[in-house]
């Protein structure tokens, strides 16, 4: 398939600034994807699709304040630096972007804080992903990691235009985040209150964890129009036993496997054997899924809804089918749903 085919007119007002007050009270359009029938529902009611014994898979992986301002030395210069990742934590260096990157080069120093407290100096400026910081602490590790994300603020994608709050570093994160790493978060999973969770377990619905740390590569743009040639960047991700143990049973028990979100269903398609069964895995995925694909394992997908020409847009044409997909986010501009991290939910099953 072509880039072009995913791209489609969003209104900027459909785009959802702010969660809705309630994680679990969300518009939730379901489609079945063999019919194409879409229904209009609440996303509290999606465990009326679902019966004991079947399983949801989740990204249990944590955001981290990775957005820091910053004053470039002599000219003060006002910076954005996007912490990527840790390299290594003796020395203190970070893979990170700045913005505007054209005024950055090898040994300059960057100020952070009001007291210019923080330090960094680029000390790497070559890198695909960007440039290497090497931040002046003397301190333990543990001082030096609570110092640098208290000058930090929650990574809001580009599209959310305004700035982050406090707040959105408690929303912009779901309430079983454990696992520390992912500069954006798996907004399919923004959707789950403790109550639901509850309602899980007294209905006897299995809950497997698996961690994927999302990276830049889910939002930046693509730039060719042969998919084909598209080279996704690699994210780091950790499929455990258990989580194998309960996936396994529902697939071997022919009970549903709901994967909630884009991360997931890519981290199944990751690490599942050619025996059709999840493999424990620990390492990095840079697969890219889009049409036609045939998924094995989830046979349900829980998503959001996502801006045109991007990856995630890609994967739930995958799975739900192209003029399916397609259509339904036609439906969903008509019928006032919102788009992005913050917004309403998809749950596509057969």
């Amino acid at each position: 398939m072509k880039l072009s085919q995913f791209k489609y007119k969003l209104p900027e007002e459909r785009i959802a600034l702010e969660p809705t007050w309630h994680r679990d009270e969300s518009k939730m359009m379901v489609v079945h994807r063999r019919t194409g029938e879409i229904e209009h529902r609440i996303f509290k009611n999606i465990l009326e699709y679902f019966d004991e014994n079947d399983t949801f898979v989740f990204n249990d992986t944590q955001v981290f304040p990775a957005k820091l301002f910053g004053n470039k030395e002599k000219t003060g210069a006002r910076i954005e630096v996007f912490l990527l990742r840790e390299l290594n934590s003796d020395m203190r260096l970070w893979d990170v972007l700045v913005d505007p990157a054209r005024k950055i080069r090898i040994g300059n120093k960057l100020y952070f804080g009001e007291d210019n407290s923080m330090v960094a100096e680029v000390i790497d400026n070559t890198t695909s992903r960007g440039r290497t910081l090497r931040f002046l602490y003397d301190g333990p590790h543990d001082e030096f990691k609570k110092a640098l994300y208290a000058l930090g603020v929650a990574p809001l994608p580009d599209y959310i235009h305004r700035d982050a709050t406090p707040e959105d570093l408690t929303l912009f994160q779901t309430i079983f985040a454990k696992n520390e790493g992912a500069i954006t978060a798996p907004a399919a999973g923004l959707h789950f209150s403790r109550e639901l969770l509850k309602r899980m377990e007294i209905k006897d619905i299995q809950k497997a964890f698996v961690t994927v740390h999302i990276g830049t590569g889910n939002f930046k743009g693509i730039d060719v129009e042969d998919l084909t040639k598209h080279r996704m960047e690699s994210d780091q991700m950790f499929v455990e036993r258990e989580a194998c143990e309960l996936v396994n049973q529902a697939k071997m028990t022919n009970h549903r496997v709901c994967a909630v979100g884009a991360s997931v269903a890519k981290a199944l398609e990751t690490a599942v054997g050619t025996d059709g069964f999840l493999k424990e895995y620990e390492g990095w995925t840079n697969k890219f899924i889009f049409p036609p694909h045939d998924f094995t394992l989830p046979n349900a997908l829980v998503t959001n809804f996502h801006l045109p020409m991007s990856p995630m847009l890609m994967m739930a044409c995958a799975f739900g089918g192209y003029e399916t997909i397609m259509n339904a986010y036609d439906v969903a501009i008509k019928e006032n749903y919102r788009f992005g991290a913050y917004g309403d939910a998809m749950l596509i099953m057969e």
